[in-house]
């Protein structure tokens, strides 16, 4: 069984993050994560902190020689803003002061629910933990899981398909052939046209003050039917991955294949009809999105998530302090006018860490050539079936 954690805040001196359960001999490599960390970081419309970031992994224990140990493996990022916010940041009691503190919170933020639960004075104390910043950890734990799952041929894919009512006309089917051109693209977009108009809609957002969302997609190719489980609710994979991806910040809704479209189409325009070809098992669609009754049917997993505006605006809506408890504006703070690529990246590590965890429960193994081992007999059963 897979698990993780991460710690750290957005401005304090780093972020860490912990893997455990990952088998022996996984050739891993500080650059591998770093490249991933990298492709959270670009996208049209983010803000002037990834001018200052360049985030770079560390790789601090569950390595040796370039291959993982099946120990924990810790994981460790530098914020280097932190030194602009040392004093404020500090962890001494004599550094506190009122003056610094955060009373305004921003509608649609962890703000004011955060400072209600702790029974908190300064909003900073909650905003610091809940920020996006702290994805940077998730990055660098799903990087090592897709380097993993790469070891069974499995492969992810993702694509900004709407930001702000502008549609991409992109096909899915050609996401892996035309992945090239997306990853170099300003908003994982594939349409040309489409991004174009994106672009001009970002930036009229941001000269007014404003933030927008969007929606993208994430998928997984080459998986063999039966990871997750039926059994019990928690064991579901689609249920598994609907969490993992919700969990991310400004993330207000996921599907699978269809998923709300379901509500239109009768059952029979709804279900994959199966075939068989070459002893193999297949779906002639893929309405299900790769997941029958919480396990993988062999088909690609599709997965669909939408990303809310970011609630930090520059012209702010109205909130009440805190400490006065008068209408006032929601506080200022630098953020992105538009996250959504970031976001599909981020997603992609969560569904690799959920995938991970369900291929190791299915063929445990604590070396990499004995997990392999039986991968490989499951895959000559189904053959053989």
């Amino acid at each position: 069984m897979l698990r993780f954690m991460t710690a750290g805040e957005s401005h304090g001196k780093c972020l860490t993050s912990i893997l455990e359960g990952l088998p022996a001999g996984l050739k891993i490599t500080q650059e591998y994560i770093n490249s991933e960390l990298e492709r959270r970081q670009k996208g049209y419309g983010r803000g002037d902190r990834m001018k200052i970031e360049s985030d770079e992994a560390q790789i601090l224990s569950g390595v040796r020689w370039g291959k993982t140990t099946g120990t924990p493996i810790s994981l460790q990022i530098e914020n280097r803003d932190w030194k602009n916010w040392e004093k404020v940041m500090s962890l001494n009691q004599e550094d506190r002061s009122k003056n610094v503190f955060i009373t305004k919170p921003r509608p649609g933020h962890s703000d004011l629910p955060g400072v209600l639960k702790f029974n908190l004075e300064d909003v900073r104390d909650i905003k610091e933990r809940a920020s996006a910043r702290e994805t940077a950890s998730r990055v660098a734990v799903g990087s090592v899981c897709k380097k993993f799952l790469l070891e069974f041929g499995i492969k992810f894919f993702s694509v900004v398909e709407e930001i702000g009512g502008i549609v991409s006309m992109g096909k899915l089917s050609e996401i892996e052939k035309r992945y090239s051109a997306i990853e170099g693209s300003p908003l994982r977009c594939a349409d040309i046209n489409a991004e174009k108009k994106m672009i001009k809609l970002i930036d009229n957002a941001k000269s007014k003050g404003d933030t927008l969302g969007g929606k993208f997609k994430v998928v997984v190719k080459n998986l063999i039917p039966g990871l997750g489980n039926y059994i019990q609710w928690d064991k579901r994979l689609d249920g598994r991955l609907a969490l993992a991806l919700m969990s991310i910040q400004a993330v207000k809704g996921v599907e699978l294949g269809s998923g709300f479209g379901f509500s239109k189409l009768l059952g029979s325009q709804a279900h994959d009809e199966i075939g068989y070809s070459n002893k193999n098992f297949f779906h002639k669609t893929n309405n299900s999105g790769g997941i029958d009754g919480g396990m993988t049917n062999g088909e690609d997993i599709v997965l669909t998530a939408v990303m809310k505006p970011i609630p930090t605006l520059m012209k702010p809506l109205k909130s009440i302090d805190i400490a006065s408890k008068k209408i006032v504006k929601a506080e200022i703070v630098r953020s992105d006018v538009c996250a959504v690529p970031a976001c599909a990246v981020v997603a992609e590590s969560m569904a690799a860490f959920e995938i991970a965890n369900t291929l190791l429960e299915k063929f445990g193994g604590d070396s990499i050539p004995e997990t392999k081992t039986n991968f490989e007999n499951y895959k000559k059963q189904l053959r053989n079936f």
